[in-house]
C-alpha cells in the first residue's frame, strides 16, 4: 500500500514556509503544497490552533512551526542532514537559525508589524522593518567572521543556511536592504542560489505566486 505523500500547508511569500520547502527538496521528500491564507481560511484553524504557516500533515500527525518541522524531516528523512555531528559547529549553526527565526523574522511579519497600521506610513513601517534586519545581520555578520567555508558553517548544507536562504532573499527583494554592507551574507546568498533544491524553492516558482497564474 503507497504511503500518502506528506502535505505542506505554506504561503509563497511567507519566508516560513520557504524554509521547509528548502529543506523537503534537499532531502528529496515528494510532497504535496497546499497554498493558505491563515488570517482568511477559517478552516486552517483545524489544523494549526495559533494560524501560523507552516504546518506539515504527514498522515495523521500534524506539526507546525518551521524548525520543529525541520527537526522532524530530519529524523525521519537521514538523506542530506541538516545538523553537524560537532557539536561547537551544531551550537552556532543553531544559534544563527535561530537568530533568524527569533530576531529577525517575527519583528518584521504582519503579527508585529500590523500593529502599527494606521500610526506609521508605509515608508516608515519598512524602515521598522528593515532596523530589524540590519541588527540581526550584522550580528550574522559577527559571528561568522573569517567564515571561509563554502556554505554557513561549512562546505555542505545545514539548518543555519537554510533559514538564512528565505531570509535574504526577503530582505533583498521584499523590504529593499543593501546587501553590500554584509559581504559574507552576500556571498552566501550567491552559492544558495546555484543550487537547485533552493532555485526551486523560491517564491516565485509557487503555484500560489501572482506569477504563476
Amino acid at each position: 500500500m503507497a504511503t500518502a505523500k506528506p502535505i505542506l500547508y505554506g504561503a509563497w511569500i511567507s519566508s516560513c514556509s520557504h524554509r521547509v520547502r528548502i529543506a523537503l527538496n534537499l532531502k528529496g521528500v515528494d510532497y504535496e503544497y497546499k497554498a493558505v491564507n491563515p488570517r482568511t481560511d477559517p478552516d486552517y484553524e483545524k489544523i494549526n490552533p495559533i494560524k501560523y504557516i507552516p504546518a506539515l500533515v504527514d498522515g495523521d500527525f500534524v506539526l507546525s512551526d518551521s524548525l520543529a518541522i525541520m527537526l522532524y524531516l530530519e529524523d525521519k528523512y537521514p538523506q542530506h542532514p541538516l545538523v553537524p555531528k560537532d557539536i561547537k559547529t551544531k551550537g552556532l549553526d543553531l544559534q544563527i537559525a535561530n537568530i533568524v527565526c527569533s530576531s529577525i523574522q517575527p519583528l518584521q511579519g504582519y503579527g508585529v508589524i500590523g500593529l502599527h497600521e494606521g500610526r506609521l506610513s508605509p515608508d516608515e513601517s519598512l524602515e521598522v522593518v528593515q532596523r530589524y534586519i540590519d541588527k540581526g545581520f550584522r550580528a550574522i555578520e559577527k559571528l561568522l567572521d573569517g567564515c571561509d567555508s563554502k556554505y554557513c558553517v561549512g562546505d555542505e548544507i545545514h539548518l543555519g543556511d537554510v533559514f538564512l536562504a528565505p531570509q535574504i532573499h526577503a530582505a533583498i527583494n521584499r523590504f529593499q536592504i543593501d546587501m553590500t554592507k554584509y559581504p559574507i551574507l552576500s556571498r552566501l546568498h550567491d552559492a544558495y542560489m546555484e543550487i537547485p533544491a533552493f532555485q526551486a524553492a523560491l517564491p516565485q516558482n509557487q503555484p500560489d505566486a501572482p506569477s504563476a497564474k
